[in-house]
């Protein structure tokens, strides 16, 4: 791909200033998709402004957010299978994707490029490319690009299983930390080892313990990053809440788990021991129940609506999704300050779910933020409060127009 200056960043961002401290902004210039859902082939250049989407539902409009969110670590905002990705046409499904992207950031321009190959088996496997070149792996990502989403199957993320939150955690950690995806990845591979040796019988080996001392030191890392961007996020919600400056409620944050308490009352070192021992104890427990009860992957994420009180479980589905928001804004903010660079943020149908005040509250801090924000929606005027201040892009039948003029 070709390159791209800075000047229209600059421009729109270089004087920004949010509770005082100037960022640089990092924004995806340029998105190009080969056999991907609904679209055969597509080239969508934009600029940093925010992005919205709008357009009929099933047009494709979230298919490029889900594009987007496969050059992050993990598997996109729909958790699809790599194979369920790829354009049916005719009733025939394509041999592989492919999503390219320009990103621009104060270091400079970056190519990030992903997709579905065969292997030499003719199973379907990731490609990971930056610049151009292969990558060791999607944490490489991670440490180009920051991406968080809201989507309409996260308005049950306080109410359903810790899975989900731990996965909408980690995307935050990534922001400040690129390596919790690999620590992660490493985690889950040494997880499953460990339980497949305990599925075929094999209850002590030097393999098992070998397995069980990667899961101790990677789980250990793994909970004490997400323990300090969960602290760091908390005190900024707080610290907003304070000056009274904000139009979302005022989250109340803490992760909670085994680990994180050990971690509370001593060192990491003496927190892996005592994973490490807890592990090997419990290995004819984990066989029996099919999967490790001991370690980061049993933690959760507890939110609370501070201003009433309240779980975020028990509060109302507006409510919640207001939450979600103000986590998120908190997010983008302090990682601004950390890296000097906002995240990409992928917001599907969030408009829908919040009064005028609120939509009106949430385009001045994305603009205030300085953050390429991709919003969808159904309806134009759930945009108004834009203004002139983004892009406008109409998506019908897997084509992606420009659209000028006033909102309103």
């Amino acid at each position: 791909m070709g390159t791209m200056t800075l000047d229209a960043a600059s421009d729109s961002v270089g004087d920004a200033v949010a509770h005082g401290v100037a960022r640089e902004q990092g924004y995806v210039s340029r998105l190009d998709l080969t056999n991907f859902r609904s679209y055969a082939a597509l080239r969508l250049d934009t600029g940093p402004a925010p992005v919205v989407l709008i357009g009929a539902n099933g047009e494709g409009k979230t298919n490029l957010l889900e594009a987007l969110s496969f050059l992050a670590p993990g598997r996109g905002i729909r958790r699809a299978a790599l194979p369920n990705v790829a354009r049916v046409h005719a009733g025939n499904a394509a041999a592989s994707w492919a999503v390219a992207a320009r990103v621009e950031s104060a270091a400079g321009p970056v190519s990030l490029g992903t997709g579905m190959a065969a292997n030499g088996t003719g199973a379907a496997r990731r490609v990971v490319r930056v610049n151009g070149e292969p990558a060791r792996g999607q944490s490489a990502f991670a440490e180009q690009v920051s991406m968080i989403w809201l989507t309409p199957d996260m308005d049950r993320l306080f109410t359903e299983g810790g899975s989900g939150r731990r996965r909408f955690l980690d995307r935050m950690v990534y922001g400040f930390d690129p390596e919790h995806a690999r620590r992660t990845a490493v985690y889950e591979q040494a997880m499953r080892g460990r339980q497949k040796l305990l599925r075929e019988g094999v209850g002590d080996s030097v393999w098992l313990a070998a397995e069980e001392e990667t899961m101790a030191t990677t789980g250990v890392a793994i909970a004490a990053a997400r323990r300090d961007v969960v602290a760091r996020l908390d005190a900024a919600i707080a610290a907003e809440a304070a000056a009274r400056v904000r139009h979302f409620p005022a989250a109340g944050l803490a992760f909670e788990g085994e680990v994180e308490t050990w971690l509370d009352s001593g060192p990491a070192l003496e927190a892996e021991d005592s994973l490490r021992k807890s592990l090997a104890a419990c290995r004819a427990r984990d066989a029996d129940a099919g999967r490790a009860l001991h370690g980061p992957h049993r933690s959760d994420l507890e939110v609370h609506n501070n201003d009433k009180g309240m779980a975020a479980a028990l509060c109302s589905t507006g409510e919640q999704k207001a939450l979600l928001i103000a986590i998120v804004l908190a997010y983008a903010y302090l990682l601004g300050l950390a890296r000097r660079a906002v995240p990409v943020l992928l917001l599907d149908e969030v408009a829908a779910h919040l009064d005028k005040d609120r939509r009106a509250a949430l385009a001045e801090r994305i603009v205030s933020l300085g953050a390429q924000a991709w919003l969808t929606g159904t309806d134009r005027h759930l945009f108004e409060a834009f203004g002139s201040r983004a892009q406008i892009f109409e998506v019908n039948a897997g084509a992606v127009a420009s659209v000028t003029g006033d909102p309103r």
